[in-house]
């Protein structure tokens, strides 16, 4: 039997039962792809993030519970939270080689910046069929980079929004609304990618890498305070540096354990 230590981390947020969850596993090596995304289901969250170490830092992966993603997040700042708080890390910046190329997070205080490729979008019309699943009957802007980016008038619009998701699996499957903030909020938004079975994300870096550029161009500022509006809720501080976008953030551990593979 085989026991590999396991965290239960929830992302974006000073508290539990905010921001959004992930599960963090860390590896002496890589095992199968096969049994990783078997451990990814058998958690049953967004995403699984698993870590072995690396010259110079950690080699990393993302797996929702259909397959590997080539980007997160949320996971990755789990995993930072991780490497920092339970595996006593030394310095203050972690290095991870991932599918995106080199990522880094840095921590000063409670705050993990995530520093990220920015996500390039052009403008396009959005499929009519996803507007409906989406309940849309107009919209500000929409543009398609990683993933649609679609901006509402509202964060009152943002938050009504009430989606067909079996409806938009066969259109598109990954779509972020947003929309000019209140109060201290430069902006909000919302993210579902129910193609990934993940019906609605909590709080989504990856959609971030988008925003960032958009809101920057139009507020005319690199640096902003944005809200994802979900149930669970999670703020993100945001600079936007050049082609980079940094992304900060909180998290706390809800849970760890191991797993004991059999």
């Amino acid at each position: 039997m085989k026991t590999l230590p396991v965290w239960l981390v929830d992302a974006f947020s000073r508290h539990n039962f905010g921001g959004n969850p992930a599960a963090v596993c860390a590896l002496e090596k890589w095992l199968p792809d096969e049994q990783l995304l078997q451990i990814a289901k058998q958690h049953n969250q967004s995403e699984t993030a698993f870590f072995i170490p690396a010259k110079g830092g950690f080699e990393l992966r993302w797996f929702t519970t259909r397959n590997e993603v080539n980007l997160c997040g949320h996971a990755t700042l789990a995993t930072a939270h991780v490497i920092f708080n339970h595996l006593d890390y030394p310095d203050a910046r972690i290095h991870f080689d991932t599918a995106s190329g080199r990522l880094t997070v840095s921590r000063e205080g409670e705050w993990l910046t995530l520093d990220f490729p920015a996500g390039h979008t052009t403008e396009q019309t959005p499929p009519a069929e996803m507007l409906a699943a989406l309940g849309i009957t107009d919209y500000v802007a929409a543009r398609k980079g990683r993933a649609w980016l679609i901006e509402l008038t509202s964060r009152e619009q943002v938050e009504a929004v009430t989606p067909d998701i079996a409806a938009m699996t066969p259109v598109e499957h990954k779509v972020t609304i947003t929309a000019r903030g209140t109060g201290n909020y430069d902006f909000v938004s919302r993210f579902f990618s129910p193609g990934e079975a993940v019906w609605e994300d909590p709080v989504t870096g990856s959609a971030h890498t988008m925003l960032i550029p958009y809101w920057s161009e139009k507020l005319g500022k690199t640096q902003m305070l944005a809200r994802q509006v979900s149930a669970r809720g999670g703020d993100v501080r945001c600079v936007l540096q050049g082609n980079r976008v940094l992304m900060s953030g909180t998290a706390v551990t809800w849970m760890q354990g191991k797993i004991l593979l059999r």
